[in-house]
């Protein structure tokens, strides 16, 4: 088996990506970047855990010109989290620029390096709009970039673009993964708020209506 890197962000989709690759590759190389975000002590330490749970090789990344370039909410050096839906006005304000674009970009380099022939991104169908660095019209784009680019000819993989969030809840499911080892909250305090766009997402694919979501909420 051949070896793999995957961007590693502590979230649900991301761990569950990961424990889905496990067997598919000799070993598996979790960047996980610190960017500057409010929720980065838990992302962190989310995906280290996840990294040592499925015998991951852990890269922790520092990129602090992102939170002194970059506005962001979800920057230490922005605006609170709005609360409530995603919607446009409001979805917006949690725009990180061109993200994916920068850690793809270091994922790719790191790929080439290490003679690594793919990267994994969690990217799936249930991302934004406003989002346009989650497409499968970008993905395809870096892809190729990538591809292109490196002498190694690297591969960028977004196995779960054609599912949705509760669908990836469902995969994760069937194969014993455990959400409660992961971080989706903006807001980085002690427990998932509950009112973030990001927790009533992961509530919605999680089915908290149905008593079946295992994370704890503050409200």
């Amino acid at each position: 088996m051949a070896d793999a890197v995957i961007l590693l962000s502590g979230g649900m989709d991301s761990g569950v990506l990961l424990a889905c690759a496990k067997n598919q590759y000799e070993t598996i190389h979790a960047l996980t970047f610190d960017y500057g975000s409010k929720h980065a002590k838990k992302e962190i330490a989310a995906s280290k855990a996840l990294a040592k749970k499925y015998g991951a090789v852990f890269k922790k990344i520092k990129l602090p010109f992102i939170n002194s370039l970059f506005s962001s909410s979800l920057l230490e050096t922005g605006p609170d989290i709005p609360d409530g839906p995603y919607r446009t006005e409001s979805m917006s304000f949690t725009v990180v620029p061109f993200r994916n674009g920068i850690l793809l970009s270091i994922a790719v380099g790191y790929a080439e390096n290490h003679k690594i022939e793919h990267v994994l991104i969690a990217s799936h169908k249930g991302d934004h709009p406003v989002y346009p660095d989650c497409r499968v019209s970008f993905n395809k784009a870096m892809a190729e970039a990538a591809f292109e680019g490196t002498y190694t000819k690297v591969k960028i993989l977004a196995p779960f673009e054609g599912l949705d969030k509760k669908q990836i809840a469902q995969k994760g499911r069937s194969i014993g993964f455990d959400f409660t080892t992961t971080w989706s909250c903006y807001k980085g305090l002690d427990l998932h708020c509950g009112r973030c766009a990001t927790c009533l997402e992961r509530k919605t694919a999680l089915e908290f209506e149905k008593g079946i979501d295992p994370t704890r909420y503050a409200e």
